[in-house]
């Protein structure tokens, strides 16, 4: 193989054959292959884009790479949801034991926080003791024995993504539609799903920045689910503004039990109900989407998901009933009367990070305890002094991370015009 001729094949557009990204991979996962030649790949990639069949057959070289999970004997339909991410998005931990109550296989492999979005493993560790680091076995026996389980990537599941990744955060080459897909993909199909809803997020805490993006993303994700065998679908969902009130680890996971309690804010029910809704009929256990929802908002007002969550959560070493710690809450006031026309989700994320609840660095160590409260939406109308949103420090970065927070908080004269559809239904 001569990777020379293949970076310059891609730098003119040409594509890549199955055959050669998979050598491509296999070489970079024994080191035949070194970086450097897989930066000026990436970086390629990143400005002449992949055909469908490219994205696919990388999909599948880094899925390779690892352990595939073997459900042979299971019972059920393995269905699974994936988020781009964002603040405030804990809808993991409200969907996967709710669909695991009516009746579907969750064995979902989620992610740490990444840069200023959040990460449903991260808030999973803001209880004690629960174990997140699990190998194929044991999340096929507790997806089998409970019903559902979220784990971290490890290094069981396509590391040659994991690496490729590293390599893309430091060459600039994260935001390439082609490489987002793959990485994703990669990690979602190695469970042996037979079905997958994605949940692509768009604004001003999103990766994708305006819907037209975030709709490419979606259809290149699910073209590549349905070219390998998994019904997928996606949704284009709003964040512009954080999902729910809680931004941070340990308040997002009481957030999340509220809403399993039946107590969740309106717009992170509503993402829960229409994803919940496409992984059911995806799935064939409804045969629409309206009878879903009946089925799913039926199940939360019955406890039962509430105490699912405490069952995975013991499963997996957890206490679902410890108290989780929030740090102590200060104010942040409107500097002026008028309405709340912007809020940048990106500056709240650099907020929780300068706080201590996200990284600046893979060896960082989060405190749960700290995060935001929300206390306006966009729109909102607002006299000078009236809180916007509490800040929950326990002392490292308060400066830093209140100047965040006030800067996010655009206030106007006029109310916006428009205000963002929470879920873009026609995609």
């Amino acid at each position: 193989m001569n990777v020379t001729r293949l970076i310059q094949k891609k730098r003119d557009g040409e594509p890549l054959t199955a055959e050669e990204l998979s050598a491509l991979v296999t070489g970079y996962v024994s080191g035949a292959v070194p970086e450097y030649q897989v930066a000026a790949l990436a970086m390629a990639i990143y400005f002449q884009g992949m055909e469908d069949s490219e994205i696919a057959a990388l999909t599948e070289a880094l899925m390779e790479s690892g352990e595939c999970l073997d459900w042979t004997g299971v019972d059920g339909s393995r269905v699974d949801k994936h988020s781009t991410g964002g603040q405030g998005d804990k809808v993991s931990l409200v969907l996967a034991p709710l669909a695991a109550c009516c009746g579907l296989r969750v064995p979902m492999v989620a992610g740490r926080g990444l840069g200023p979005t959040g990460g449903t493993i991260d808030k999973l560790e803001a209880i004690p003791g629960f174990r997140t680091g699990l190998g194929a076995g044991e999340i096929r026996r507790m997806t089998e024995e409970v019903g559902c389980v979220i784990a971290s990537q490890g290094g069981e599941f396509a590391p040659a993504d994991g690496k490729l990744y590293a390599l893309r955060d430091v060459t600039a080459t994260v935001a390439s539609v082609p490489l987002i897909t793959a990485s994703i993909m990669s990690k979602k199909l190695a469970e042996g799903l037979d079905a997958l809803a994605l949940d692509i997020k768009w604004g001003s805490g999103a990766f994708m920045k305006d819907i037209e993006s975030a709709r490419s993303l979606g259809a290149a994700m699910t073209a590549v689910g349905e070219r390998m065998g998994v019904r997928t679908g996606f949704l284009v969902t709003d964040m512009n503004q954080p999902l729910g009130r809680a931004v941070g680890n340990a308040n997002e996971v009481l957030e999340a039990l509220a809403a399993l309690g039946g107590d969740g804010p309106e717009d992170l029910m509503e993402v829960v109900y229409e994803l919940g809704s496409r992984m059911l009929t995806a799935a064939g256990c409804s045969d629409d989407t309206a009878s879903a929802r009946a089925v799913l908002e039926a199940e939360l007002g019955s406890g039962r998901p509430l105490e699912k969550f405490r069952e995975m959560a013991r499963a997996q070493g957890g206490d679902p009933e410890a108290d989780l710690e929030l740090a102590p809450a200060c104010e942040v006031g409107a500097p002026r009367a008028g309405y709340v026309s912007a809020i940048d989700g990106e500056a709240l994320g650099y907020a929780l990070i300068a706080l201590g609840g996200g990284r600046r660095s893979l060896e960082d160590t989060i405190d749960p305890s700290v995060g935001l409260q929300m206390r306006v939406r966009l729109g909102d109308e607002v006299v000078q002094g009236q809180p916007l949103a509490d800040l929950l420090s326990a002392g490292t970065g308060h400066d830093e991370a209140l100047a965040f927070v006030a800067g996010a908080m655009s206030i106007t004269d006029e109310p916006p015009s428009e205000l963002p559809t929470l879920i873009v239904k026609d995609c």
